[in-house]
């Protein structure tokens, strides 16, 4: 029996994520989830609208959600950009508000104009730009219904998409407005 997460809230609290993605905003969601894990809570409902951000706490924060014994259901409700999908995709259940948009691209590696690397320093950064590459379409692909190498083909023409588009390519389970019940807890993380 599929339980809608909408309904029986009574140990869901939802979670309103509206920051970048990186080793704090990461922080702050993992810790308040155990927070609630540790007095019952079982059930999570992650709001998100992010830019992105760092990679690496995009796949732990990933890892995480969809490791931990709670049913977790995502809603983007502005805009899921780039490794912000990634979390976006730990959600059982996924919903979009029908003004909501994704942004799927490359991923991308800074140089400070102090930067001293060598061809070795080179090769380690265009090995890890791959791999990560690699990660994150696996991810998508995994919790959608298209190939990784037509993820990858979606990063690298920058691709953004609206919920319909979102719906057809098994991104999202539905097209939602509604976000939550009026007696649901809510955390910001913002």
């Amino acid at each position: 029996m599929k339980m809608n997460s909408v309904e029986n809230n009574d140990r869901e609290v939802v979670i309103r994520f509206m920051r970048a993605v990186d080793q704090n905003s990461v922080i702050s969601l993992i810790t308040a989830i155990d927070k609630e894990m540790n007095n019952g809570v079982d059930r999570f409902k992650l709001l998100i609208s992010s830019p992105g951000g760092d990679v690496t706490a995009g796949l732990s924060a990933y890892n995480y959600l969809k490791g931990i014994p709670a049913y977790v259901t995502t809603h983007n409700f502005g805009s899921v950009d780039s490794i912000g999908i990634v979390i976006f995709c730990a959600g059982r259940e996924r919903y979009a508000s029908p003004q909501s948009r994704f942004l799927i691209h490359d991923v991308r590696s800074v140089f400070s104009s102090t930067s001293n690397l060598g061809e070795k320093d080179i090769e380690e950064r265009l090995k890890s730009l791959k791999v990560d590459m690699e990660n994150i379409s696996k991810v998508i692909s995994t919790n959608s219904n298209l190939e990784a190498s037509q993820i990858q083909e979606f990063m690298l023409e920058r691709t953004t998409l609206n919920p319909d588009e979102a719906v057809n390519m098994g991104l999202i389970t539905e097209i939602r407005s509604e976000l939550y019940s009026k007696r649901s807890k809510i955390i910001s993380i913002h």
